[in-house]
């Protein structure tokens, strides 16, 4: 299935798309800071949370194959992208007003109904009923975008719907093929390899532009195999990526070696993502020592490869792995002016006032609450 280009339809109005960043470098502050991250679900809405406090002119690239909760419902119903990982993004960059805010809530209010609509996000809804009434997704985000002020743009990383397939070995060593996103991102064994379908989805020209005209791009955090590194297997956004006169940075999880990375460490992820992103180079690369046990091995080997390493404390800090949006703000500055400088690992002590029934990291909640 497949989303068509708007034909003939005007505008319900024109989405005012020329916000520009507040500031640049520090030798040009009145430069836009353009900034392109790629990824999807909780990960990429933590790095937008952060990326806001530095820049205007940010566009998130978003995956488009959940097929779990309101988006999977919606997806078996209808022909469009999921929406769920679309309006987490537009969410995390609500601007700061009182507008922003209970238009933040608007859209990620869920209902809580005995009916069709339970569990159902209203953004979702919302977003599905503009790309219906302008049948265009990307001006229907551009709308979306407008109505919540967002500081930045929000795009599908493809125009058609996409399926995640995996092949998984389980504790038993038994060779498994997953199908599904949201099933790869839960399911219990260690992902060897991922395909996507189509394998060539169509591409928005907007992404590739975004990405060519980008001073940064901003690989992860997120899920690895179903929020990351498909972005790397589409092969005009690999290309685009290769060929930008941007920098570009990897931005690692907080915790491996659960659900689909289990058994596997943050070097073993590193090592994975270059691999898909067969001959790009890599300039930078973030991680927190503090909840990491071997940032140090991986800084190393990045290094090695060429990746210069901030190791900066980018967690809450409160025994749970999620991103403190003022300190990954403070250390992409750091990343953006050049200023290194490593912090050393702490003891990853947990608070013990963290409750445990809570979910365990932003990078394992893909797909669960669309």
């Amino acid at each position: 299935m497949s989303i068509a280009h708007r034909s003939g339809r005007q505008r319900l109005r024109s989405a005012d798309l020329s916000r520009r960043a507040r500031r640049g470098g520090r030798g040009t502050p009145h430069q836009p800071l353009r900034v392109v991250a790629l990824g999807g679900g909780h990960g990429l809405a933590a790095n937008l949370r952060a990326l806001r406090l530095l820049a205007d002119d940010i566009t998130a690239v978003v995956t488009v194959a959940d097929n779990g909760g309101s988006s999977g419902r919606i997806r078996t119903e209808m022909p469009v992208l999921p929406p769920g990982d679309l309006r987490m993004a537009l969410d995390a960059l609500c601007e700061d007003s009182d507008w922003g805010s209970i238009w933040g809530d608007v859209i990620q209010h869920r209902f809580a109904t005995d009916g069709e609509l339970d569990g159902h996000a209203l953004g979702n809804l919302l977003m599905v009923a503009l790309w219906q009434i302008l049948d265009d997704p990307i001006e229907g985000l551009d709308q979306m975008a407008e109505l919540l002020g967002a500081r930045g743009r929000v795009l599908p990383m493809a125009l058609d719907p996409l399926d995640i397939e995996a092949d998984v070995r389980g504790e038993d060593g038994q060779l498994r093929i997953i199908s599904g996103q949201w099933q790869v991102a839960t399911c219990e064994g260690r992902v060897e390899e991922v395909r996507l379908t189509p394998a060539r989805p169509r591409v928005p020209d907007a992404v590739i532009e975004a990405i060519q005209r980008a001073d940064w791009v901003i690989v992860g955090p997120g899920s690895w195999y179903t929020s990351v590194l498909p972005h790397l297997m589409i092969p005009e956004i690999a290309e685009a990526i290769r060929s930008t006169s941007a920098r570009r940075c990897i931005t690692t999880n907080l915790s491996v070696g659960q659900q689909e990375a289990e058994g596997m460490t943050s070097l073993d992820l590193l090592e994975v993502l270059l691999e898909h992103a067969d001959g790009t180079r890599f300039d930078a690369l973030v991680a927190d020592p503090t909840t990491l046990e071997d940032a140090l091995t991986l800084s190393q080997a990045a290094e090695g490869r060429g990746i210069r390493t901030l190791l900066r404390q980018v967690s809450a800090g409160d025994g749970r792995p999620r991103h403190d949006p003022v300190r990954l703000a403070a250390a992409y500055r750091d990343l953006f002016d050049d200023v290194y400088g490593d912090v050393e690992p702490g003891p990853r002590t947990p608070d013990p006032s963290a409750s445990t029934t809570d979910p365990p990291s932003e990078e394992d909640l893909h797909g669960t609450d669309r």
